[in-house]
């Protein structure tokens, strides 16, 4: 499934797909790591998804 797909059918409050986990910048570690949705939602927490263009560049 496309990423457009998926971010053009979800509204507030509807559960999120499952995804591959990405790789994030840690700054409480100074180092690089993993982010899983799903271990997000095993241990319970709330989660924020936020997209933008890597360069904020207006199409």
């Amino acid at each position: 499934m496309a990423v457009a797909e998926i971010v053009g059918g979800l509204k507030l409050g509807q559960t999120v797909p499952d995804f591959e986990p990405l790789e994030t910048y840690e700054p409480t570690k100074g180092d690089f790591g993993k982010f899983s949705l799903k271990d997000q939602l095993a241990n319970k927490r709330w989660t924020i998804l936020f997209f933008y263009p890597a360069d904020f560049t207006f199409v």
